[in-house]
């Protein structure tokens, strides 16, 4: 069997080294058109005129019919989404019949004029552009004469329509568009919803200029295309002088960095794609000079082959975080089209060697290739890079990195419905999520790594790809424009972009090097060594493939076992905080409970000690870092007496130990009483009033684990612990996981929840207004009807501390806030501790606030009625502070 085995990896290493036969190709691109047949087919079956499909369940997304899943929803408008992303995907793919009947189902069924708040920059690029992209493919088909001629640029008018609704987002003194605009009622109106926001990223407001030229262009029309380029230009001001850097999130009022990190992923990513893009499909070398500016300094600061790392753009040489995003995927792509083929032969090397260990590429990993934010979304930037590596280099080795993406994805990501993004990359689990991109750009792509010339029924040279993959005729350079701001006459290049060359701007005799940033090389004259893109590749296989053991040392009598590691680190142990002395790590106590660790290394006991205390730091960090971003359900403590009878939620933490409420259909639900001693540190006093009831315990003094047993000993059927830290909220803190204390807590068979300060004072404060409150412990809010079965709902308040009965009052009246975008099963956990008195790291400050603890029941039921006299200044004081939450949450929301 293991002879077998090496066999067969000798000859897979073999065919790595080989061309590919036409066959074979063939085949695969047939598998491309299948696999598309079985997403699109789906899509139009199960979903259509839904925007997206939803294959696990086989449905359509309906924006509003769904839990709503924050700034992701965004991109819904009601519009047939994915329809209208797949147009020119249709063309490419030979299915023209399929494109007529598809451009006739847009013009019959799609309306604009919704009423619904969409995102400026996902409608340019995906509906915007999709429907120039169908256009320019319908005029392109009407031309040869056989296919649409009954067209007349329908799809234009409709792509016109959509940029006068956008247009009002550009309605600031910066030129910056806002990120969101109301379809209907565009900005600031009462009705638009909208038009409030400060914040925008990078990318949101430089996006634009390919698919608003175009439009102007296609129509003669120059007010979209001075809209984009208003807004680059500010942009390019604004950029950081010394370093020639943008910042991530920018106020589009007053241009000042909002977040100053620097990278090439998300939130920047595209507004350098489009500089270059921009100056080949209109022509305005102005664009060529800023991308060449920037991208120099991308090589200086940010490039460290072959990773690509975030910086802060005033201090670029101080790096901004230890982890990369799937979304940088696009960058050797880009880097073909500049002509840069060794870093990007590097880069996208390091992506392919991640893709072969998580079989995708995770939303997020570290530095040393490990799963930092887990998700996978279909995204299509890796196989875009290896497509244009391939058309720069023709290596067969990049057609065995797109047969490696097609495995992937019938394996791991077919469903009967479709394909379904991915979860969790290191468990395989399915997220309900098929998104437009997935068929706008995917299927392209792929389509084209593995097709021959003879394939294509127009030739694709003469288009240019935007960040969506939509198809944009070059020719438009030649159409009536808006000047730039200097005056540029250069007319775009008259060699496609994906051509080995580029024709230089200058005449042959000016051959100083400044000219080579204008061109692009021959890739034949690059490589004349077949061996050299391998030889770049194989030093950063055996990077991600090998481990990299630690060297055997001779340790310091005393030691004499392995150092101590991160992961393994309790607080609370003797022997580790020996050995971080040892290593010259000490523990500063801070005010809140948690624990920050320092090395000073002239402390510790030897050299051997001081770098176990330099890779014991750095484990920590990341070992933080990874913990607040990881994406884990809260849990619920629904308010299910009075004063609330289950309007009210708050947002609490989970322990790693107990019962698991995720797996329990009906939750825990009882009456609070307040555990003797507070702490829950020592045996309870009071234990006769906490059995059968669920106890309050105050963090601090003991383990979690200890406040459990100690309830459990007195009879609680479950325990909520309230942070002691005075102001302390979940929407300024990140939830974590209790965690154990480092024993066996299978013993503990309750369940165990942590409410920050100001979301156990509301429970405390309900709990003083009336002598019996009931909760509800559970993984989510659950509605009125289903937590009151089989009894009426409740119109009068149980016996309060005055002994009579009192009607509620209404808690939907014009006190309350409005409902926030998030319920409250999409928020998430995002750090784990080690015990409540000290942490068992230094904390990282996250760089997002998790939502308000505060949800508000989503389900419409009868509204009962309460005596204003008993409780009105304490539920009025909790409203003021459930407001204050959800303008910050809201506030929050329109910056991401």
């Amino acid at each position: 069997m293991s002879t077998l085995l090496l066999l067969l990896l000798l000859s897979n290493s073999c065919r790595l080294g080989q061309s590919m036969s036409r066959e074979e190709k063939l085949k695969l691109r047939n598998q491309v058109v299948e696999m598309f047949d079985h997403a699109y087919s789906n899509y139009m079956d199960h979903a259509y005129p839904a925007d997206e499909l939803m294959p696990l369940t086989c449905r359509g997304r309906v924006r509003g019919q769904e839990p709503s899943r924050g700034d992701v929803d965004d991109a819904l408008g009601k519009f047939s989404l994915t329809l209208i992303d797949t147009l020119d995907t249709l063309v490419l793919l030979n299915k023209t019949t399929e494109f007529e009947e598809a451009v006739r189902r847009v013009l019959r069924d799609v309306r604009l004029d919704n009423d619904i708040v969409v995102s400026v920059f996902e409608t340019n690029i995906r509906v915007l552009g999709g429907l120039l992209g169908g256009h320019s493919m319908a005029v392109m088909l009407k031309d040869t004469g056989y296919h649409m001629q009954w067209y007349q640029d329908e799809l234009l008018h409709m792509a016109k329509d959509v940029g006068l609704r956008l247009l009002p987002a550009f309605n600031t003194s910066s030129g910056l568009p806002y990120p969101r605009v109301n379809l209907k009622h565009g900005l600031r109106s009462p009705e638009s919803r909208t038009g409030t926001e400060t914040d925008t990223c990078t990318a949101c407001a430089g996006t634009i200029i390919l698919e608003f030229a175009a439009l102007s262009r296609f129509t003669g029309d120059p007010v979209f295309e001075v809209h984009a380029r208003r807004a680059l230009d500010f942009l390019w001001e604004k950029r950081q002088r010394n370093s020639n850097l943008v910042g991530t999130t920018i106020n589009i009022h007053s241009g000042e960095w909002v977040r100053r990190d620097s990278g090439v992923g998300a939130g920047i990513d595209s507004y350098y794609e489009y500089l270059l893009k921009a100056y080949i499909l209109l022509g305005d070398d102005l664009f060529l000079q800023r991308f060449n500016i920037h991208y120099a300094s991308i090589m200086k600061y940010i490039s460290q082959p072959p990773l690509l790392l975030d910086v802060h753009i005033h201090k670029p040489l101080l790096p901004a975080r230890t982890w990369m995003d799937s979304l940088l995927a696009f960058f050797p792509g880009l880097q073909v089209l500049k002509g840069d083929i060794r870093p990007a032969i590097e880069t996208h090397e390091m992506l392919y060697q991640v893709t072969k260990k998580h079989n995708f590429l995770p939303e997020a990993f570290t530095t040393d290739f490990r799963v930092h934010w887990a998700q996978h979304p279909l995204r299509p930037e890796f196989a875009e890079s290896t497509y244009f590596l391939y058309k720069a280099t023709k290596d067969p080795y990049y057609l065995e990195v797109g047969r490696t993406v097609l495995d992937n994805l019938n394996r791991f990501a077919r469903v009967p419905c479709g394909f379904a993004a991915m979860k969790d990359v290191r468990t395989g689990s399915h997220e309900d999520r098929m998104d437009s991109f997935f068929l706008a750009e995917m299927f392209k792509y792929l389509f084209l790594l593995f097709a021959e010339e003879e394939d294509l029924t127009f030739n694709v040279e003469d288009y240019i790809f935007t960040t969506e993959a939509h198809l944009l005729p070059l020719s438009l350079s030649t159409a009536p424009h808006a000047p730039s701001p200097a005056n540029a006459t250069v007319q775009a290049p008259s060699l496609p972009h994906l051509s080995a060359y580029v024709k230089s701007l200058w005449s042959e005799e000016e051959l100083d090097d400044s000219n080579f940033d204008w061109t692009c090389p021959n890739t034949r004259l690059l490589f004349p060594d077949p061996a050299f893109p391998r030889n770049l590749r194989d030093p950063i296989r055996s990077a991600v493939d090998k481990s990299c053991p630690r060297p055997a040392i001779h340790r310091e009598p005393g030691i004499g076992r392995p150092p101590l590691r991160a992961q393994d680190f309790m607080a609370n142990n003797p022997d580790h905080l020996e050995l971080l002395r040892r290593m010259g790590v000490s523990l500063i106590h801070l005010k809140d409970g948690r624990v920050q660790l320092v090395q000073h290394a002239t402390q510790a006991v030897s050299a051997v000690a001081a770098e176990d205390g330099m890779r014991f730091m750095q484990e920590m960090m990341e070992l933080s870092s990874q913990q607040q971003k990881e994406q884990l359900p809260p849990r619920a403590v629904q308010i299910v007496s009075h004063p609330f009878f289950g309007r009210v939620v708050l947002t609490s933490g989970p322990a790693q130990f107990g019962t698991d409420l995720s797996k329990s259909i009906t939750g825990v639900r009882g009456f609070v009483t307040v555990a003797e001693p507070y702490s829950g540190c020592a045996e309870l006093s009071n234990a006769a009033f906490v059995q059968g009831r669920i106890a309050l315990l105050q963090r601090g003094q003991c383990m979690f684990a200890e406040k459990a047993r100690h309830i459990m000993k007195a009879g609680a059927i479950g325990g909520i612990v309230i942070d002691d830290n005075e102001g302390s909220s979940s929407d300024t803190a990140p939830l974590f996981q209790m965690a154990g204390d480092g024993r066996n807590t299978d013993d503990v068979t309750l369940p165990l929840l942590f409410l920050f300060y100001k979301e156990g004072n509301i429970l405390l404060e309900a709990l003083k207004e009336y002598r019996e409150v009931e909760v509800l412990l559970s993984d989510k809010a659950r509605d009125r009807a289903s937590i009151f079965k089989g009894e009426p709902l409740p119109g009068i308040l149980l016996e309060s501390r005055r002994d009579v009965q009192e009607e509620e009052e209404d808690c939907s009246t014009d006190q309350t806030s409005p409902v926030p975008a998030a319920t409250l099963d999409q928020s998430h956990v995002r750090t784990v501790e080690q015990d409540e008195s000290a942490s068992h790291n230094e904390e990282v400050t996250p760089e997002e606030d998790v939502g308000p603890a505060i949800k508000r029941n989503p389900e419409p039921e009868e509204e009962p009625e309460v005596d204003k006299d008993s409780s009105r200044k304490s539920v009025e004081a909790m409203m003021a502070d459930w407001r204050e939450d959800l303008e910050a949450f809201q506030q929050m929301e329109d910056e991401l």
